[in-house]
């Protein structure tokens, strides 16, 4: 077997054996490489040398008669840190509605997202700060000084948007969405008259 072939083999070996995610009988190695079973011992405790030799992140380790990749012990700690971060969750009806409001009419104040839900938004919106998908951004200058929010960066990667011009077209919006005050001192949404 020339050198090229050895390459190859062990290349598809690895690719089987990455594949497969779990211990893998020689046997059915041979058989998939076509090739008798000490030839086959031999490809696998070749990629197993490499991978020791390079100090790779995987090894090649061999149990019985079957063998498996699995991480580099040496690297142990730092891999369970990467799978203790948990993915981040999706967003709930609610928080999607809470979002969309403050991406249409931005900035605006949590009262403002309360009346076009109809319902109280101070957990969705406390989340979506926590997940920086929203942020604070200064203070109606009314009574009570209320606080403002936008959307964010993260908001905008979350979402494939480059900028807010990306947003679709909200049907029914006929004006520029910023906040109107009633004479009573209500918000009013953008496209109802006080």
């Amino acid at each position: 077997m020339d050198t090229l072939e050895m390459k190859d083999l062990i290349s598809a070996a690895e690719g089987i054996l990455f594949a497969s995610g779990e211990p893998v009988h020689i046997d059915r190695i041979a058989l998939a490489l076509d090739l008798d079973r000490d030839t086959a011992e031999q490809v696998l405790k070749t990629l197993e040398d490499q991978y020791a030799f390079e100090r790779r992140g995987i090894r090649l380790i061999h149990m019985d008669d079957s063998w498996q990749l699995c991480s580099a012990p040496e690297y142990g700690d730092i891999i369970r840190r990467a799978f203790e971060i948990r993915k981040t969750a999706k967003l709930s009806q609610p928080a999607l509605e809470v979002l969309t409001t403050i991406a249409y009419f931005q900035p605006t104040t949590r009262a403002y997202v309360d009346q076009v839900r109809g319902v109280d938004s101070s957990y969705t919106m406390s989340m979506l700060l926590e997940r920086k998908l929203i942020e604070e951004c200064g203070h109606l200058q009314v009574p009570g000084r209320p606080r403002l929010y936008r959307t964010t960066k993260n908001f905008l990667r979350a979402f494939h948007l480059t900028s807010l011009e990306d947003l679709p077209e909200m049907p029914g919006l006929e004006n520029d969405g910023q906040l109107r005050l009633t004479d009573e001192g209500e918000l009013v949404l953008p496209d109802t008259e006080a």
